[in-house]
């Protein structure tokens, strides 16, 4: 295999400063950036005007007008937590300007999103370098941002500072600036950001009410707010809640927080309403941008929180549906990883699954192997409850006793790893499944014991970890569907009535209640809880056994709804225009370029085969002849997935001819001159106007399924044989 005499053959390509750069880009290292790694990362095209997004100005220090518009834009993008989008226009206010101090700042605190990491530490030092050339104000920022994220480069900063939170450290910084800058509504804005969780709710509410005096539409403060109330007392976010959704239309995170808002008070219509208009906007920003759902932070939780309310509005087959959608979308090494631990679209989507499995007792599913389990603890503690749910249903206690034994051999590993997910979920997994069989074999007293103490730490426990739930049953209910199964319907009530403490408008608990009030001779109250249960089940699937059962009561009257709000009813609202129900890989750009005999080549005559393209930056790119190296080593391997290899540079046809006369290759070296099909297929960056490495899949029908843009040439093989394997 002589591919490497590429090296021999190809031009350098053309890579292009960003003005004012300092930087030689003849001594760059090869489609990296001059500005170091933390330009590696991130968006690499420039932006565009985006609207539904609000309207925050920020005025700055610029010496290009234009600036002020795409700093305005992601100042806006920041107040609804759009740390990728917010880069982009950051990025593109230094391409226009370099020596803005601000689009330094503000990029910095774009990159630092939940605040921290490198990246944002390196880029922050730029704008603490350029902090003369600014006004007071704005050198304020700068300062309290250096101040609380790099202490070390502050000479003024004592040692009693340097040790105490950086968030405290920060709105101390903010504080000052306000009473030094009181009209800046901005610097009001980030401190009540800031201060979230740390202050007194109400404290915090009068500085967010303080802008939305001088600003009524401000985005930031009605998000905030929103986060201020969230919980029990949302019902003070409501208001904010319906400016806030309108002000930031085409921000998913913008229509999720209402949505969350919405679920927390039981207004399960309403949530999903909301909760599905966040996801069907981010599926068509990322189909027309050409956004991975693993590169968009906000998209997993926004599907799983949509799982959970058509649950709770009874539509299984809908939320069976949302949580597929995570299951089945592109897996990545690093954003995607089921193996890893953390937030991700696989875990999002697992959990969404195990959740609908177990509330609507879909063992059906576990029997086809439509839960993913894998072999982290978590996975383990979730397989053997379900199944040991599943064998009690079918009658089969000796099987759900080894179950429970096997559930209980992961104690002692979950001890060591501390707490967390799964060990939370550990504890009441356990305690409910030997509460089942304990009453199943006939155990009354120990089977309720347990049960009711699991319950209450539930109950405890709830407004903590509801983002939304992991846990699929409220235990109280269960409890309550206990008591009124063996005749103490006083006793389901109130269990019942402490499950609508923590939900409210359960319909689980609404459906136990209306029986229990039945059992208990009140009709009245019993037809209350029907009605209620009949509004939130309005459109619910016609075969759930909670809603049979009550049903089957011989209740009527029309449905009733008792929300702090008036809802819309999810199923008469059509949101078809916001976007798609599903995601789906977008359709791969044009494709036009020359082989080496110079004819034009697409991807249409490699319809219904896999297509493995890569870009890279021709033969004198060492990195990317040992990337086409390596692939071409391992040869059979892709060919056996049905995969086509393709490769793409800026060489021209003569260049990768003299290429394939020395030596073979199993890639087709295609060329891409003018650099047209690298900025298609978005692996070209308009901010240093240079090709980037980029590895792309395209399925057999000419979508892309997965791709890696940026810093160095993908090299992780086994997981391209494994994508390429799960294509479809």
């Amino acid at each position: 295999m002589l591919i490497s005499t590429l090296l021999l053959l190809a031009p350098q390509p053309v890579q292009v400063a960003i003005p004012g750069a300092g930087d030689d880009p003849a001594e760059r290292t090869w489609g990296h950036s001059e500005h170091g790694a933390a330009f590696d990362e991130g968006p690499r095209q420039k932006p565009w005007i985006m609207e539904g997004i609000g309207h925050t100005p920020f005025p700055i220090t610029t010496r290009v007008p234009e600036v002020q518009q795409w700093f305005d834009q992601g100042n806006a993008l920041m107040h609804s937590f759009w740390f990728f989008e917010a880069e982009r226009s950051f990025r593109w206010c230094l391409h226009l300007d370099p020596d803005c101090a601000m689009a330094w700042w503000g990029l910095a605190r774009a990159i630092g999103g939940r605040y921290g990491n490198e990246r944002m530490l390196d880029v922050l030092a730029e704008a603490v370098a350029l902090r003369d050339t600014v006004t007071d104000r704005e050198r304020r920022y700068i300062d309290a941002w250096q101040r609380a994220f790099l202490p070390a480069e502050h000479g003024d900063l004592d040692a009693a500072e340097d040790k105490r939170s950086k968030f405290e450290v920060l709105s101390e910084q903010l504080e000052m600036l306000v009473l030094a800058h009181p009209s800046d509504v901005e610097a009001r804005a980030l401190l009540g950001l800031n201060q979230l969780f740390r202050t007194p709710r109400f404290a915090n509410e009068l500085v967010l009410r303080s802008v939305l005096d001088v600003a009524p539409d401000h985005t930031g403060a009605h998000h905030y707010l929103i986060h201020n109330w969230d919980g029990p007392d949302g019902a003070r976010a409501l208001d904010s809640c319906e400016v806030y959704g309108k002000l930031g239309a085409n921000i998913g995170h913008a229509n999720h927080m209402p949505g969350h808002i919405y679920s927390r008070l039981g207004m399960w219509h309403e949530g999903a309403l909301w909760m599905e208009r966040a996801t069907r906007v981010e599926k068509a920003y990322m189909a027309e941008r050409m956004i991975f759902p693993f590169h968009n932070w906000n998209y997993a939780h926004n599907v799983n929180y949509l799982t959970f309310t058509l649950e709770q509005l009874g539509q299984v087959e809908g939320a069976l549906s949302a949580a597929w959608d995570l299951l089945s979308a592109p897996l990545d090494p690093k954003f995607n990883n089921p193996e890893k631990k953390g937030y991700s679209l696989h875990r999002q989507g697992l959990r969404s699954m195990r959740r609908v499995v177990a509330r609507f007792e879909r063992w059906d599913l576990l029997n086809q192997g439509s839960v993913p389990f894998g072999d982290r603890l978590e996975d383990e503690v979730w397989k053997h409850y379900l199944e040991g749910r599943a064998s009690l249903d079918a009658g089969e206690p000796a099987a759900a006793a080894d179950s429970l034994q096997d559930l209980n051999g992961y104690a002692g590993r979950l001890k060591e790893t501390g707490i967390g997910d799964a060990a939370r979920d550990f504890a009441y997994l356990r305690d409910e499944l030997q509460a089942r069989l304990e009453l199943e074999r006939g155990e009354e007293l120990a089977g309720l014991a347990r049960l009711s103490q699991a319950a209450e730490r539930q109950w405890e426990d709830y407004d903590e970890y509801n983002d939304p739930p992991s846990l699929a049953l409220f235990l109280y209910t269960v409890l309550g569907d206990r008591y009124l199964a063996t005749g103490n319907p006083v006793l389901a009530l109130r269990a019942y009535e402490r499950t609508l403490e923590k939900i409210p408008n359960d319909p689980f608990a609404l459906a136990g209640m209306a029986q229990a009030h039945q059992a208990a001779g009140d009709e009245t109250a019993a037809t209350i809880a029907f009605r209620r249960l009949k509004f939130v089940w309005s459109a619910a699937d016609p075969d759930l056994r909670w809603w049979k059962a009550a049903q089957d009561l011989g209740l009527d009257g029309p449905p009733l709804d008792l929300s702090p709000r008036e809802q819309r009813r999810y199923d008469e609202i059509d949101q078809s225009m916001t976007g798609p129900t599903r995601w789906s890989a977008p359709a791969a750009p044009l494709l036009d370029v020359r082989d080496p005999s110079g004819e034009r080549r697409s991807l249409d005559e490699f319809r219904g085969k896999k297509v493995l393209l890569v870009f890279y930056l021709g033969g004198e790119c060492v990195h990317c002849i040992e990337q086409l190296t390596a692939i071409a080593e391992r040869e059979h391997e892709f060919v056996e997935t049905g995969c086509v290899l393709l490769a793409v540079s800026a060489d021209s046809p003569e260049t990768n001819t003299e290429a394939l006369g020395r030596g073979d290759t199993p890639f087709l070296l295609l060329s891409d001159y003018e650099h047209e099909n690298a900025k298609r297929f978005r692996c070209y960056d308009d901010f240093e106007g240079m090709d980037l490495h980029s590895t792309v899949i395209i399925n057999e029908h000419g979508r892309l399924h997965w791709a890696r843009t940026g810093g160095e040439p993908f090299m992780d093989l086994d997981f391209l044989l494994r994508e390429l394997g799960r294509v479809r």
